[in-house]
């Protein structure tokens, strides 16, 4: 299916449109923070401690008199970063492996013993462990969050590519004396595109929540850098008397998250034939 026409049929879900349309919007936030914020994320004003939302600050003042909406809006490009970052690394290094587990026999045991082990530890906790031994540091969270879902996708991707494997038109190349990488390249990697662009989306929303959790644990991405989950971490005492400190944060994160997995399903609705028979 050509680009376009795959563009104009997701456009066409209205979930998907409004999905996308929020992504953007939550983009432009990110990418115009120095000039969309309005104020410095980190500029205290101890007077002006937990002023509700006015004229003058829109989403109100946290603890230390910071602007909220100035935080939230700074906090969208390293929470987003740090999303965006696992995701593409799980990415790549999960259908790497699930590539060459998948095609190559004698690897496929040993990565998947590797893999299975790696999945037998619930996420956050393996995420915490990392990022403990690792230290706290944005680097270092996403390097966390890769090694904890580059299992999930490599799993995914093994299990497409021992199906693509014993199909007659890569039993075609093979018997033609068509090189293995050649192979994997041409001929399995592009009948791939939908569960790992399923799984791009997914691990984009799940990277957002364990990040918040990360933060909120006080584990993850230090105090002094806004992230949304830091917000909420750190203000959460104050909820009672002050709730837009936890709830515009609380927001965000959920409606980035629920966009994500709302175009990551019409995206797998569109390319999944099977999908679209039944329909």
């Amino acid at each position: 299916m050509r680009p376009p026409r795959m563009l104009r049929q997701l456009m066409q879900r209205r979930s998907v449109l409004f999905s996308a349309l929020l992504l953007l919007a939550i983009a432009v936030l990110a990418v115009g923070a120095p000039v969309l914020a309005g104020a410095d994320p980190n500029e205290m004003a101890v007077l002006q401690r937990l002023q509700a939302p006015s004229a003058e600050h829109l989403l109100g003042t946290d603890e230390l008199g910071r602007d909220v909406y100035a935080r939230v809006v700074h906090g969208a490009r390293h929470s987003l970063a740090i999303a965006a970052l696992t995701a593409l690394g799980a990415v790549l290094a999960g259908s790497a492996l699930g590539l060459l587990a998948g095609f190559l026999r004698r690897l496929d045991a040993p990565l998947m013993r590797v893999v299975d082990a790696m999945l037998s530890f619930p996420d956050i906790l393996l995420a915490i462990a990392l990022v403990a031994v690792l230290g706290p540091s944005p680097r270092n969270t996403v390097l966390a969050l890769v090694l904890v879902y580059t299992p999930r996708v490599a799993r995914v991707v093994r299990a497409s590519t021992l199906v693509l494997r014993e199909l007659l038109f890569v039993e075609a190349v093979r018997a033609l004396g068509v090189r293995s990488t050649r192979i994997l390249w041409r001929h399995i990697l592009p009948n791939l595109t939908s569960p790992i662009l399923v799984q791009l989306s997914f691990i984009f929303a799940c990277a957002l929540l364990a990040e918040a959790g990360l933060s909120f644990l006080g584990v993850g991405v230090p105090p002094d850098i806004p992230t949304w989950g830091s917000m909420v971490a750190g203000s959460q005492q104050y909820a009672h008397q002050a709730f837009w400190v936890v709830l515009f944060p609380g927001l965000a994160i959920i409606f980035s998250a629920l966009a994500l997995q709302l175009l990551g399903d019409g995206v797998r609705d569109l390319l999944d034939p099977r999908l679209q028979k039944a329909a």
